[in-house]
């Protein structure tokens, strides 16, 4: 085993998360189509190995220090990108059923050929706008974790994600950095989107030592049928 598995081996049993060899293997082929693909369309900015491995797999898996996934059953992640932090996890925590939404049609094909290489199950790939696949009712107030890993601020958010959880399900929103003003920004959002602000987290990546921040939403009615506006309106007009 060489350096860089080693240490994110060490790091994920300093977490509770022992992995199998298996476990490692789809990591490894995880980093190895992520850094393929990436040579024909855009997925990652960061594909040198160590980085990947602590700034995409250890920074998504992260989240479970925070939550129990062992009481988590369906999961939504929202604007995935190349997987991010869903595929991680499910990785880590099988048990999962996965729903991933992403509004570009490459990168849904990029996850789904992810998936069915890895020889994941229950993860399903959809290609569309959250606003628009939040109205769906298979797919509204039905998940207990909704995850995004996104640069939009919080209020935005809110509306693309809180849509899909189930009432006492959690919406965990994962950033670089967090401001105290985001946070107040958004008193209106979880106001109109039945959510309260249940805790706040921040860690610092053991080697780069940047910053991220987790904000973990409760979700505490069903969402009122007036949101999530129509696709494009909540980061032209964010509710404040």
């Amino acid at each position: 085993m060489d350096d860089t598995l080693q240490w994110f081996t060490k790091k994920m049993e300093e977490s509770g998360i022992p992995l199998s060899t298996v476990q490692l293997d789809q990591f490894e082929l995880y980093y190895r189509l992520l850094v393929e693909w990436n040579e024909k369309m855009n997925l990652t900015g960061i594909t040198e190995r160590d980085a990947v491995y602590e700034k995409h797999f250890y920074d998504s898996v992260s989240l479970s220090f925070y939550t129990n996934m062992d009481s988590v059953r369906k999961l939504a992640d929202i604007g995935s990108g190349a997987g991010f932090p869903s595929i991680p996890l499910k990785i880590c925590f099988p048990h999962l059923q996965v729903m991933i939404v992403d509004s570009l049609n490459k990168r849904i094909q990029f996850l789904t050929h992810l998936t069915e290489q890895l020889g994941l199950d229950n993860v399903i790939c959809l290609h569309g706008r959250a606003e628009d696949i939040a109205q769906q009712q298979v797919h509204r107030d039905s998940y207990d974790l909704v995850t995004a890993r996104a640069v939009a601020r919080l209020n935005v958010l809110n509306e693309f994600c809180l849509p899909f959880v189930k009432k006492g399900g959690i919406f965990a929103a994962m950033k670089g950095s967090q401001s105290d003003e985001e946070v107040r920004e958004a008193t209106f959002s979880l106001k109109e989107l039945k959510g309260k602000i249940k805790s706040q987290h921040q860690l610092v990546l053991p080697n780069e030592q940047s910053e991220r921040h987790i904000v973990l939403i409760q979700k505490l009615d069903v969402t009122p049928r007036k949101y999530p506006r129509k696709a494009g309106t909540p980061i032209k007009q964010p509710l404040v």
